[in-house]
């Protein structure tokens, strides 16, 4: 099983991952207002305080 930190990998996919999230949000929420980059930046607060360590995840996640 491999090692990943889950906040510092969200950092690294941010420029990818933050258009996908405002999406989601604008799908499941029509018409909501509300500033994408804020939006990442509380996702992200939100995952440290759920993951502040390394997490174990299969190694068929990751690719050496």
């Amino acid at each position: 099983m491999a090692r990943v930190h889950p906040e510092k990998i969200l950092e690294y996919l941010g420029q990818e991952l933050r258009p996908a999230l405002e999406k989601a949000v604008k799908a499941a929420v029509p018409g909501a207002e509300f500033d994408a980059r804020a939006l990442y930046a509380g996702f992200l607060r939100e995952v440290a305080k759920s993951y502040p360590s390394y997490e174990q995840v299969p190694d068929s996640c990751v690719q050496t």
